[in-house]
C-alpha cells in the first residue's frame, strides 16, 4: 500500500515536473520572440531612456576631426560551404523496391570507379523478372493482331475499288439501255429535263407526239423501231385487205356467172374478213403500244438508270464505311501493340534500373543524410525500403566547392555577379579563400520567409577558387564581398550624420558651441560614411549629435547657444517618449540619442566612449560608444522609421493592437504615440515576468528534486 502510495505520489510529482518544464519552456520561448522582435524594432532605445540634463554640466564632449582614408565598402555574410555541382541518384523504379547492397557512405567515386562502371545500388527485382515472360507473349499476340488488321485494310480496300467499279459499270449500261431505247438525243432530252431529282416526272407520251421518221432530233432507238414495225404491220393488214376485197368482188362476179362456186365465194369473204381483223389488231396494237408499252419501258430504262446512279452512291457510301471500320481495327491493333512495346521496354528499363552504376566522381551521401525533416524521412540501408523518384544518393563533386550565403534584402543591391571575396571556413579560422561572386537569386529563399517572414534574404553563391580536399560540404563559413573601394576620400563615422528636418546634418564644434552643417553623403560602411560635400579637412564634428526637444531646442547640455536649425526640428514626430507622456525615466538607465540611420545599414561599435544610440545618415542604427559609464545627450527622439519598425514586430505577437495603433497614427498622431509607449512598457513588463517566472519554476524544480533525492 505504501509503495502504491509513493508511486502515486511520484507520478504527481513528475507530472507537476513535466508541466512545469513544458511552461518554463514556453515561457523562455516567448521571451525569446519578444527579444528577437523588440531588438529589431528598438525597444532597447525605449527601455533605456532618461531624464533630460541627467549628465553633468561638466562631462567632456566626443569629437572627430574629419580626415581624408581610404574607405571600403564591402556585405559580409555567413553560410555554408557546398559543391558546386551535384548529382541526384533517385530511385527509378516503380512503387517500392528494396535495397539488397549499397556502398557505405562517405566514400569518394574515382573517375576509374566510374570508367570501371562500379554498382553503387542494387535493388531487389525478382518481381519484376517475373512478369517478363507473361508481357513477351501479350506482345507478340498483339503483334500477330496487327500483322491481321492490316491485311484486312488492305483487302477492303481492293474490294472497295472493284464495288465501286462494278456500280460505275452499271450507271454506264443503264444510260446506254435507256439511250437505246429512245435514241440518244431524245434520252439526253429527258435525261436533262428531269435532272439528278429521281422523283422528278416526265410525260413520255409527248416524245410521240413530236416523232418523225425522217428527223435524226426525233423519237428513235428501239422506240422508233417498235413504231415503225406497228405502221408496216398496218400497212400490210391494209393492203392485204384490199387485195382480198378485189378478190372477193372477182369471186362475186364468177359466181354471179356461174363460174366459181359458192364455196369459192364464201372463201373470199372469209379471207376479207381475216384481213379486216388483221387491219383492226395492227391498228389495236399501234395504239396500245402508243399508251402503254411506250410509257411503260421508257419509265423502265430512266428508272434503271436512276437506280444505278443511287447503287453507285450506296456503293461509296458503304466503301468509306468498310473502309473506316477496317482503320479502327488496325488503329487499335497498332495501339495495342504500341501499349505492349513499351510496357515490355519498361519493364525491361525498371530491371535494368535496379542497378544503379556511378555516373560521374564524387563523394558518397545518403539522401536522407542532409534532411531538413530527417526525423520523418525513411533511412537509406541495406533491407530498407525506397520509392520511386525518392533520392538514394547524392554524389557532390568537391573539385569544385563553393559558399552558399544569405544576403539580406538591405544590402542585395550592391552584390553582383563577379565581385570579388574572401572566404574564411569556421573550421579553418586561420587560412582564407578567395572568388568571386557567381549568381544572386532573383527572388527572396522561401524557407526563411516561411520561417520568419519578416526577414527577407537572397541566396547568393560565390566560388572558392582552386582545390582544396579538405573542404566538406556543409561546413560554415563567412564571406566577405568587396563591392567597391574608394581611396583618398573624406570620411568621418557614420553616427556624426543627423537628419534634420529632412536634410542631413553635420554638428561642427566651434567656439560659440555646436553648429550644423548641411552634408551630401555618398559611399558608407559600417563604419564610415563618405562625405561629398558639406564638411572639409581638420573639421571636427561632433560624434553624439544634439536631439531635438519638444519646443525645438537643442537636447545637447554643452551647448551654449542652440542653433536655428535645431529649433525648427521640432515636430510632434521628433518628440521623445518620456515629453508625450509627461512622466521621467528611471534612475541608472541609458538615455537615447540621436537621429536617422544610412539607409538601412548596421554601424559598427567604436572602441573607446561607449556612446548610446544616436544617428546614422539615411536611418542608419548607429554604433555605441563609451563615456565613463555615463551617457550625454538630451531627450530620446522617435523617428517614422523606427515607429514603424515597432509596428513590424507588433504585428507578430499583437496583430489586433498593431492594427488599433496604425488607425490612431492616421487620426491622432499624438495620442498614438502615448499609447505606442504603454503598450511597448506592457511588452517590456512581461518580458519581465516571464524571465522571473522562468527563474521561479527552475528554482521549484530544483527544491522538488531535492525533496526526491
Amino acid at each position: 500500500m505504501i509503495k502504491h502510495k509513493n508511486k502515486t505520489q511520484n507520478g504527481l510529482i513528475n507530472r507537476q515536473r513535466r508541466m512545469r518544464g513544458f511552461i518554463i519552456k514556453s515561457k523562455r520561448m516567448w521571451a525569446i520572440l519578444i527579444v528577437a522582435a523588440i531588438a529589431l524594432t528598438g525597444v532597447v532605445l525605449l527601455g533605456s531612456i532618461r531624464k533630460s540634463g541627467s549628465a553633468g554640466s561638466g562631462t567632456n564632449m566626443s569629437t572627430f576631426i574629419v580626415r581624408r582614408d581610404d574607405l571600403t565598402i564591402s556585405v559580409a555574410e555567413s553560410g555554408s560551404i557546398k559543391a558546386r555541382t551535384s548529382i541526384d541518384i533517385n530511385c527509378k523504379v516503380d512503387g517500392q523496391s528494396t535495397i539488397i547492397s549499397i556502398v557505405p557512405e562517405g566514400i569518394f567515386i574515382t573517375e576509374e570507379d566510374v570508367k570501371n562502371g562500379k554498382v553503387l545500388v542494387e535493388l531487389d527485382s525478382s518481381n519484376l523478372e517475373e512478369q517478363i515472360a507473361t508481357r513477351e507473349i501479350d506482345f507478340a499476340s498483339s503483334e500477330a493482331a496487327k500483322t491481321e488488321a492490316i491485311e484486312a485494310y488492305d483487302i477492303q480496300v481492293k474490294q472497295n475499288e472493284s464495288d465501286t467499279a462494278a456500280a460505275e459499270l452499271a450507271v454506264k449500261f443503264a444510260l446506254l439501255d435507256f439511250k437505246k431505247y429512245l435514241g440518244e438525243s431524245v434520252a439526253e432530252k429527258v435525261i436533262d429535263a428531269v435532272g439528278e431529282d429521281p422523283n422528278a416526272s416526265f410525260d413520255m407520251v409527248s416524245l410521240l407526239d413530236d416523232y418523225d421518221p425522217n428527223d435524226p432530233n426525233s423519237l428513235g432507238g428501239a422506240a422508233s423501231q417498235q413504231l415503225n414495225n406497228f405502221q408496216d404491220s398496218i400497212i400490210l393488214a391494209t393492203g392485204n385487205l384490199e387485195k382480198m376485197v378485189d378478190i372477193l368482188e372477182g369471186t362475186q362476179k364468177l359466181y354471179d356467172a356461174n363460174y366459181a362456186s359458192e364455196l369459192e365465194l364464201k372463201g373470199a369473204e372469209l379471207d376479207v374478213r381475216s384481213r379486216r381483223i388483221q387491219k383492226k389488231s395492227s391498228e389495236e396494237d399501234l395504239v396500245l403500244y402508243k399508251l402503254y408499252d411506250f410509257q411503260k419501258e421508257s419509265e423502265k430504262f430512266l428508272s434503271d438508270y436512276h437506280e444505278a446512279g443511287r447503287q453507285l452512291a450506296r456503293t461509296h457510301a458503304q466503301n468509306r464505311s468498310k473502309l473506316a471500320q477496317a482503320q479502327a481495327k488496325l488503329r487499335g491493333a497498332e495501339s495495342t501493340w504500341r501499349l505492349r512495346r513499351d510496357r515490355l521496354a519498361k519493364l525491361k528499363e525498371q530491371i535494368d534500373a535496379c542497378v544503379i552504376k556511378a555516373p560521374a566522381p564524387g563523394l558518397v551521401v545518403y539522401g536522407s543524410s542532409g534532411d531538413f525533416m530527417r526525423g520523418r524521412t525513411r533511412v537509406i540501408e541495406e533491407g530498407g525500403t525506397v520509392y520511386q523518384r525518392q533520392k538514394i544518393i547524392e554524389l557532390p563533386n568537391l573539385t569544385q566547392m563553393i559558399a552558399e550565403i544569405d544576403v539580406h534584402e538591405s544590402a542585395v543591391d550592391k552584390v553582383r555577379p563577379g565581385q570579388r571575396a574572401k572566404i574564411v571556413v569556421d573550421a579553418f579560422p586561420d587560412q582564407s579563400f578567395t572568388g568571386e561572386v557567381l549568381k544572386v537569386a532573383p527572388l527572396p529563399d522561401p524557407q526563411r520567409g516561411f520561417l520568419s517572414p519578416d526577414m527577407k534574404v537572397y541566396k547568393t553563391q560565390v566560388t572558392i577558387e582552386g582545390f582544396h580536399d579538405y573542404l566538406k560540404p556543409g561546413m560554415s563559413t563567412k564571406v566577405d564581398i568587396l563591392v567597391e573601394q574608394l581611396e583618398d576620400v573624406l570620411i568621418v563615422p557614420i553616427q556624426v550624420v543627423a537628419r534634420r528636418d529632412g536634410k542631413k546634418v553635420c554638428y561642427c564644434l566651434t567656439s560659440k558651441g555646436s553648429e550644423p552643417r548641411e552634408v551630401q553623403t555618398g559611399a558608407f560602411n559600417d563604419t564610415f560614411v563618405q562625405i561629398i560635400e558639406g564638411l572639409e579637412v581638420g573639421d571636427e564634428v561632433l560624434l553624439n549629435p544634439p536631439l531635438v526637444t519638444e519646443t525645438g531646442a537643442s537636447g545637447n547640455l554643452y551647448d551654449k547657444k542652440k542653433p536655428e536649425q535645431d529649433q525648427a526640428d521640432g515636430p510632434a514626430r521628433e518628440r521623445g517618449p518620456s515629453q508625450e507622456q509627461g512622466g521621467s525615466q528611471p534612475r541608472g538607465e541609458r538615455q537615447p540619442r540621436g537621429g536617422d540611420g544610412a539607409q538601412g545599414e548596421r554601424p559598427s561599435r567604436q572602441q573607446g566612449d561607449r556612446q548610446p544610440r544616436g544617428g546614422g545618415p539615411q536611418g542608419e542604427r548607429p554604433s555605441r560608444q563609451q563615456d565613463g559609464g555615463q551617457a550625454q545627450g538630451g531627450q530620446f527622439q522617435l523617428t517614422d522609421e523606427m515607429t514603424d519598425k515597432i509596428l513590424s514586430g507588433m504585428k507578430q505577437f499583437d496583430p489586433a493592437k498593431a492594427k488599433e495603433l496604425e488607425e490612431l497614427r492616421k487620426s491622432d498622431p499624438a495620442k498614438f504615440k502615448a499609447e505606442l509607449m504603454k503598450s511597448m512598457q506592457s511588452m517590456r513588463n512581461k518580458m519581465r515576468q516571464g524571465g522571473s517566472g522562468t527563474r521561479q519554476g527552475q528554482g521549484q524544480g530544483n527544491a522538488e528534486r531535492g525533496q526526491n533525492r
